[in-house]
């Protein structure tokens, strides 16, 4: 590559909703997974461009070697967030580093999306003080699709991760964020929505779940989506609902579960249909739906979590995504910025901040103080 073709910004003149921000940078597998990742994304969506952040050396050998130069800016960023660095050490000490960096580029808006594979709770705290809380958000949450059993293929679940805290007030917001992505996101007009919990009496569930339980269900009307009421963890990939609602620890932890038990099953049945010949043959016979249910199983296709409730998008991808996986995060984020999802999430947000608020005015729950009366 010559001097004059490193000077040329292949973003230049694309409109920001064509532009990703890449976090080159904090994954488990390093800078290569994620280029090989971005080079399979720019090869399916061919209008796309995106911005690529860390050491600049080391991502233009890169991006020369998948020959992709021609559709990635570089920006020079020398320093990573690491696994172990705690939020507020990232938020002193992270303005150099390749995070803060793709962060900067869409509150610049020469990007719509930043896509992370680095430090969750680093990469929450950076967005929440660059970007922003949207009017009406107390606690961010990230969304996650979970395959399931609708005709979408998926439910949205939050949060997974972004705050292993929620309160009552929390949960309405969770509700109706979650709501309007279903309705954005998966074309889902009335979207049914769920509370997690352990049972689904009435009757059950830790105090706050029974004042959110109330609060949601007065918001439904208002929110414009149906609330079916307490749901449990095995209603997660079904068809009985479309949002599930629950706090950041034990999204999480349902969320690494399922992963995990996906990865067992498909482990265990290659295992089984290499053990013999027969295995092998009816292997080779069923080979086409094999590879259907491998797919639809697969959590790297549904890589990629949404930080909702902040001005501007941002996604985390898993930080052991390998390319596959990478590529699905980069595709999840092209779409969103294809819908201005972000405007409309941001209208929505308003719109349920006056929609919370009349609903907690309303509420006279003795014992437990809402907002409103803090």
């Amino acid at each position: 590559m010559t001097s004059s073709q490193q000077d040329i910004d292949p973003t230049q003149g694309y409109a920001a909703n064509k532009v990703l921000s890449v976090d080159a940078m904090g994954g488990d597998q390093g800078p290569a997974t994620v280029v090989a990742g971005l080079s399979k994304f720019l090869s399916d969506e061919t209008d796309a461009r995106a911005i690529l952040h860390g050491p600049k050396p080391e991502l233009q050998a890169l991006i020369a070697k998948y020959k992709i130069a021609d559709r990635v800016t570089v920006h020079d960023a020398a320093e990573v967030v690491k696994m172990t660095d705690k939020p507020s050490h990232v938020l002193r000490n992270g303005k150099k580093t390749s995070m803060w960096s793709a962060i900067e580029a869409v509150r610049n808006d020469e990007a719509a999306v930043a896509i992370s594979c680095g430090n969750t709770g680093g990469l929450m705290a950076m967005s929440m003080l660059r970007l922003r809380k949207a009017e009406g958000v107390n606690r961010p949450a990230i969304a996650c699709l979970w395959p399931s059993r609708n005709p979408a293929g998926f439910n949205v679940m939050l949060d997974a991760g972004a705050d292993i805290r929620a309160d009552q007030d929390d949960l309405l917001t969770y509700a109706l964020m979650g709501a309007s992505y279903a309705r954005n996101g998966l074309d889902i007009k009335h979207p049914r929505v769920g509370l997690l919990n352990v049972g689904t009496e009435e009757h059950k569930g830790r105090a706050e779940l029974k004042v959110a339980h109330e609060l949601i269900a007065k918001a439904a009307v208002l929110g414009d989506f149906e609330y079916v009421g307490f749901v449990e963890g095995g209603d997660l990939p079904s068809n009985k609902v479309d949002v599930i609602v629950t706090d950041g620890f034990t999204g999480n932890v349902a969320l690494k579960t399922g992963e995990g038990t996906a990865t067992l099953i498909s482990e265990l049945l290659r295992s089984s249909l290499m053990k013999n010949p027969w295995s092998m043959l009816g292997a080779m016979l069923a080979r086409g739906s094999l590879r259907g249910l491998r797919k639809r199983i697969d959590p790297r296709r549904v890589n990629g979590g949404v930080f909702l409730g902040l001005n501007h998008t941002v996604i985390k991808s898993h930080g052991s995504a390998d390319a596959t996986g990478v590529a699905a995060a980069l595709h999840l984020g092209y779409r969103l910025a294809q819908s201005g999802f972000s405007d409309k999430l941001a209208a929505r947000v308003a719109s349920a901040a006056s929609v919370a608020q009349d609903t907690l005015t309303e509420s006279e729950t003795p014992g437990l103080k809402t907002k409103t009366g803090k």
